[in-house]
């Protein structure tokens, strides 16, 4: 099945030559909305060890009755049971909630985890995993059976808490009715194991890494099936790497500077094309970065180039988007690359656009993809590659890492030496250099603009953290002249501090990408 909701519930595979289909039963599926006032206030299992002493909180809304029916550790001993967690009260579920949303408003809340599949010996351990931290934890007031306690897939949640926070805390969530099975059971540790007593014992003990290599895998055999099974053996090394520090930010300049520059300063809002095919479904993010960095964005299609609705001529620069043109089935980017170099008209355009020295051109994902394509109308492109499909064999949809390298591109100037996350979304990503211009002369010959490097700023071919398998890391590429730059990864997606889903403390409105932007701007004057 596609999807938990999808109309084909059903599943059929082969094994050892026979046909078997599995059919899921009827279930009733309520779809929920609610309004999200603040992304910034999201709530993860992330373990926080940069706030001093805290506390982890479990909030039982089991009340310790530990019903083990239908639980992951019933079904691994074939044992289903006939007593399985229930909801008692839909008030006192609406209590929790209200108080969970109070306690993140007023910032009490370092990191939350629910409990639900595994129980709380996996939540505690995945949010040993998320923090990179071993956990210290008493069970002496949850249960007479500690086995039960963990394993019991009751409803309820694990917060993290400033120590200082404790009182406040648990009048809060006396004040909700929920005093009585709300308890301190732990805190971090700096052992990087997950430490469990009772009876005033240690009843289990073990090192993070090895959790995780547990933990991982299930999803590694899997992996290595579906995909390329050396990528799925390096993503499974990666994630039980116990010297890992995680992504992680170096920044060379500081990404409000771009404000303060003239000519951003001066109000006038140049054009920019933003252009953009069939399929193609990144234009609104870009256009708002540039909107962003002071320029004028303007949508347009290719069909509005080829009947001559629109000219590149009327433009100071064009930015042309990702997505997924032609439904990726002409190759990456060379169907709509293709409609440009086949079309007298638009290759005309493009060609005059090219060739004026005041204009700049930005290419992203598909954009990327189909301007590398273009290479011969481009001068300086010559060591540009052409794309092709991702090593790991699937579209790779994560945050990655990245280095910015020195080089002419205009985007990216005063950016050199930054290491900054950025959103990658592609299937066909990998660089694939033409015969004699392979990516050491294009490093060579300084047109090399961005690569992927590991969690220790190293370049790496080593998936995940390069997603597509490059040669060297690379993912970003510029024209001798620097005009023209062409990227795999999204920075568009990333411009404001809100888009991330991982940043620093301390960022403001504006994330360290909008200074791309910002470049161009600065680089018309």
């Amino acid at each position: 099945p596609v999807g938990k909701d999808s109309l084909s519930m059903k599943t059929v595979w082969e094994e050892r030559g026979e046909r078997k289909s599995v059919v899921a039963p009827l279930s009733l599926i309520v779809s929920a909305f609610a309004p999200v006032l603040d992304v910034r206030r999201t709530l993860t299992p992330q373990l926080r060890i940069d706030f001093g002493d805290t506390d982890l909180i479990l909030i039982d809304l089991g009340r310790g009755k530990n019903r083990l029916g239908g639980s992951a550790l019933a079904q691994v001993y074939n044992r289903w049971g006939d007593t399985v967690p229930d909801v008692e009260s839909p008030e006192e579920l609406a209590a929790f909630f209200a108080a969970i949303q109070a306690l993140n408003a007023a910032g009490r809340l370092l990191a939350y985890h629910d409990r639900s599949d595994g129980g709380l010996l996996a939540t505690l351990a995945e949010m040993s995993f998320a923090g990179g931290c071993g956990l210290t934890v008493l069970l002496d007031d949850l249960a007479e059976n500690p086995l039960t306690v963990l394993f019991a897939e009751e409803l309820g949640a694990v917060v993290q808490i400033r120590a200082a926070d404790r009182a406040m805390v648990m009048r809060r969530l006396a004040a909700a009715g929920l005093g009585e099975c709300s308890h301190v059971i732990g805190a971090p540790n700096g052992d990087d194991r997950l430490i469990l007593r009772f009876g005033g014992e240690i009843v289990f003990s073990a090192s993070r890494t090895e959790l995780r290599r547990l933990w991982s895998e299930t999803s590694y055999r899997l992996q290595a099936l579906r995909d390329h099974p050396d990528c799925a053996r390096e993503a499974f090394e990666a994630a039980c790497d116990p010297a890992d520090p995680g992504l992680n930010v170096r920044l060379t300049f500081g990404p409000a500077e771009g404000l303060a520059m003239p000519p951003v300063a001066t109000g006038a809002r140049p054009r920019v094309a933003i252009l953009r095919e069939q399929g193609v479904n990144g234009q609104i993010e870009m256009a708002a970065a540039f909107d962003r960095a002071g320029f004028a964005a303007v949508d347009v299609h290719m069909s509005d180039i080829i009947a001559g609705r629109a000219s590149l001529a009327d433009f100071h620069g064009f930015a042309a988007c990702g997505g997924f043109s032609y439904g990726d089935v002409l190759g990456a980017g060379e169907g709509w690359a293709k409609s440009i170099l086949f079309n007298p008209r638009a290759r005309e355009e493009f060609a005059a656009f090219f060739a004026r020295p005041d204009s700049f051109g930005l290419g992203v994902c598909n954009g990327c993809q189909m301007l590398s394509n273009l290479h011969e109308l481009i001068a300086g492109t010559e060591l540009w590659p052409h794309f092709v499909r991702n090593r790991v064999e699937q579209f790779e949809a994560r945050l990655s890492l990245v280095e910015v390298l020195p080089s002419p591109s205009l985007f990216l100037q005063g950016m050199e030496g930054s290491r900054l996350p950025i959103a990658v979304a592609h299937g066909e990503g990998r660089a694939e250099f033409r015969a004699g211009a392979g990516a050491g002369a294009a490093l060579a010959a300084g047109v090399v603009a961005l690569r992927f490097v590991d969690n220790l700023g190293q370049p790496t071919e080593r998936y995940p953290a390069n997603p597509n398998g490059s040669p060297g890391g690379i993912t970003g590429l510029t024209s001798r002249d620097g005009r023209f730059t062409i990227l795999m990864p999204h920075p568009e997606r990333v411009f404001r501090t809100v888009q991330y889903s991982w940043h620093p403390d301390g960022w403001g409105q504006d994330g360290p990408w909008l200074r791309l932007f910002q470049n161009a701007r600065r680089w018309l004057g």
